[in-house]
C-alpha cells in the first residue's frame, strides 16, 4: 500500500496522527483505527538499537487493523537504518519514517532526532541507504530549525539536500527545537509556531509532499492547512480528543461512528489483551478522552484512571454510566429546552 505520494491530496487528504513516545502504542492505535479507516497511524518511535540489539518482536508487532501504519525509526547509522526498515517491509509496515525532530537529551546523546537536522549529508545518506533496502516509501519527519540554524533558508538546504537521495515526503513539525535549555515538553510549547515557513517550503519546492505538525486540533483548523499543504500530521489532540479522528471523516464524506460502538467493539479486544497478560491499566489509558468535553467526561476518567478499573466488569460499569449521565442530561434539556433557548 503505497499512501505516501497521493496526487489527489485535495479529494483524498492525508491525514495522520503523530509518533507519540509512551502513548501511540499498539494498544492506543487499534483504539484509534476505530474512528476513522483512512487516518494514517504511526508507531512511537523505535531505536534501530532497540530493533537489532532488542526484543524485535515486542517493538514491531502491530494488530491487522491498525494499517494504513508507518514505522518511525530513531537512528544514525545508514547501514543500521537499512537493515530495521528491511525487517519493518517484511513485517508489514506500509511506510518508513526517520526522527529528526525528537529534541530530548537521551536521543541527541545517541546522535538521534532534531541534532541531526545539523548534519543534512548524513540523513540523506540515511534516508538514500533506506530507500535501498525497501520497496515502500521513506520519509522524513524534522523541525523548522534547531538552536542557531532557525532561518527558512537554512531548513530549505536541509530539505533539498534530503530530496536530493529521491525522497519526495517531508513531515514538518512547524516549531524550531531548542537542544540545550528546554525540556521534550517545552519544545512542543515554547518555540512559536511559525506555519508560513511550511507553506512557503511548498510554494519553493511544489513537487515535494508536505505535510505539516503542531499545534493543530479542530477539523477547521485542518481543512484551513489543506489549502496550503498536502497533508496534516495531529499530535496531542489526537490522543486527549480522539473523536476528532471521527469528526475528521467529513474530509472523506464518512459517517462519524456512535461512540458506544467504539467501545462495544474495544471490549473483545481489552478482554484478548487480558488473556494475554496486559493490565489493564496500560489499555484503558488510551480512551480516557473518549466522551471529552461530554456530560460525565471527568467521571469517566475517574472510573478509568489510576488502577480504578481492575476487571472487565468495571469498563463495563463506566460505560454503562456514561451511557446514563448523557440520557439524563439529553432527558433535563428536552424538559427545559424552552429555558435553554
Amino acid at each position: 500500500m503505497n499512501i505516501s505520494q497521493d496526487t489527489e491530496t485535495k479529494q483524498h487528504p492525508r491525514i495522520s496522527v503523530a509518533p507519540m513516545m509512551d502513548w501511540t502504542t499498539k494498544d492506543y492505535r487499534y483504539f484509534a483505527r476505530m474512528f476513522n479507516p483512512n487516518v494514517v497511524l504511526y508507531t512511537e518511535m523505535v531505536t534501530t538499537g532497540a530493533i537489532i540489539h532488542g526484543d524485535a518482536e515486542r517493538h514491531l508487532n502491530f494488530n491487522q487493523q491498525e494499517h494504513p501504519i508507518v514505522l518511525q525509526l530513531g537512528g544514525s547509522n545508514p547501514q543500521e537504518l537499512a537493515l530495521c526498515s528491511k525487517m519493518a517491509q517484511d513485517w508489514g509496515y506500509d511506510e518508513i519514517n526517520l526522527n529528526v525532530g525528537c529534541p530530548s537529551d537521551r536521543v541527541q546523546n545517541n546522535k538521534i532526532g532534531a541534532c541531526l537536522m545539523a548534519e543534512p549529508d548524513l540523513v540523506a545518506e540515511c534516508i538514500a541507504e533506506m530507500q535501498h533496502a525497501v520497496q515502500i516509501p521513506v520519509h522524513v519527519k524534522h523541525r523548522i530549525g534547531i538552536d542557531d540554524m532557525q532561518s527558512y533558508e537554512e531548513m530549505l538546504h536541509f530539505v533539498d539536500t534530503v530530496a536530493k537521495t529521491g525522497c519526495k515526503h517531508f513531515v514538518v513539525h512547524a516549531r524550531i527545537a531548542i537542544l540545550q535549555g528546554l525540556s521534550p515538553k517545552e519544545n512542543r510549547e515554547v518555540p512559536p509556531l511559525r506555519y508560513e515557513d511550511v507553506y512557503r517550503l511548498k510554494q519553493d519546492r511544489p513537487e515535494l509532499f508536505i505535510e505539516i505538525n503542531g499545534g493543530i486540533k479542530t477539523v477547521t483548523e485542518t481543512e484551513a492547512h489543506l489549502q496550503h499543504i498536502d497533508g496534516v500530521m495531529i499530535g496531542r489532540e489526537a490522543y486527549h480528543n480522539p473523536y476528532l479522528l471521527a469528526e475528521l471523516g467529513q474530509l472523506w464524506d464518512l459517517e462519524a461512528p456512535d461512540r458506544f460502538e467504539i467501545m462495544a467493539q474495544m471490549l473483545p479486544y481489552i478482554e484478548q489483551r487480558l488473556a494475554e497478560g496486559a493490565p489493564l491499566s496500560i489499555i484503558t489509558r488510551h480512551i480516557l478522552g473518549l466522551f471529552q468535553n461530554l456530560p460525565g467526561a471527568r467521571k469517566w476518567r475517574q472510573a478509568l484512571s489510576g488502577g480504578n478499573a481492575k476487571t472487565l466488569n468495571d469498563v463495563k460499569h463506566a460505560i454503562q454510566n456514561m451511557q446514563d449521565a448523557i440520557i439524563r442530561t439529553e432527558a433535563y434539556l428536552a424538559e427545559h429546552q424552552d429555558q435553554v433557548l
